[in-house]
């Protein structure tokens, strides 16, 4: 039975290294949408390959081996596979923001304060030049 890895809805970069570091696949994938996915196989990229996919599909055919199908065209891959997905916007959007110091929010009031009236404008164009 095929383990389904990832499935990409839009397009996919396939960017080759050399021998030794293999290929990626880089996109967003249906499971989580909203962080990049990419997918590092320790193997030589087939030959016809191309540098991007559409609506591309990873599965892991047996142990050691992995389909990658876009359309009507499939590769199998022999070799080791990396998932990696960026989890950094959903990791600070958990985070509360940063509060202030103290001094920033003390200047801010004393210039919003001075903008306020005629005299404290002329002083800021003073100040300014």
């Amino acid at each position: 039975m095929a383990e389904l890895l990832a499935t990409f809805p839009g397009p996919v970069v396939c960017r080759r290294g050399d021998a030794v570091a293999g290929f990626t696949l880089s996109g967003e994938t249906a499971e989580r949408p909203g962080e990049p996915t990419t997918l590092s196989f320790a193997a030589a990229a087939p030959a016809d390959l191309p540098a991007t996919l559409a609506a591309a599909r990873v599965e892991r055919a047996a142990p050691g081996a992995y389909l990658i199908a876009a359309g009507t065209r499939s590769w199998t891959v022999a070799g080791g596979v990396e998932l990696h997905r960026d989890v950094a916007p959903a990791f600070y959007r958990a985070l509360p923001p940063r509060p202030m110091p103290w001094a920033r929010r003390l200047l801010l009031r004393v210039m919003l304060a001075l903008a306020a009236r005629r005299a404290g404008l002329a002083l800021l164009r003073r100040l300014r030049r």
